[in-house]
């Protein structure tokens, strides 16, 4: 397994992966090969993708600000689960957001990804009850849509 940092040469493949994730929401814009390509740019050494024999079978958007760092669309793919690909691709991207002096990392979990959630907590991530979340579509062509 290989574990490295995410280019736009990935996409076709991350893209791919992402499709195949059940309940995996896939923004028309912002998860574009534009939209991600303007997002590696941004954040050219944070995202990550893992690699066995030369397929990519996880990958994570992650960015900053400045101040805060937030992970996006965490996947592994379904057949190479529970090998601890996830958790080494978070060290990966948590330790490239250390680089940049970031010092603290946040995401977004959806309530009804009861995997995702569990590992969150597996790997000792702090659930936060003290705030709400709020959106507000900038794009009307921005669509979310759902991974049946």
């Amino acid at each position: 397994m290989l574990i490295r940092v995410m280019t736009i040469e990935d996409y076709d493949q991350v893209r791919t992966l992402w499709m195949k994730i059940k309940g995996f929401g896939i923004r028309s814009v912002d998860d574009s090969r534009e939209g991600i390509e303007r997002f590696l740019k941004r954040n050219p050494a944070t995202s990550v993708v893992a690699e066995v024999d030369g397929k990519i079978v996880g990958a994570i958007l992650c960015g900053h600000d400045g101040r805060r760092g937030c992970l996006y669309h965490v996947c592994v793919d379904e057949q190479y689960r529970m090998r601890g690909i996830g958790k080494a691709m978070v060290v990966f991207a948590m330790e490239a957001l250390k680089k940049e002096q970031i010092n603290k990392v946040s995401l977004i979990a959806f309530t009804k990804n009861d995997i995702g959630n569990a590992f969150w907590k597996e790997i000792g991530w702090t659930r936060r009850e003290d705030l709400n979340y709020y959106d507000f579509t900038l794009n009307e062509k921005n669509i979310t849509a759902f991974i049946q």
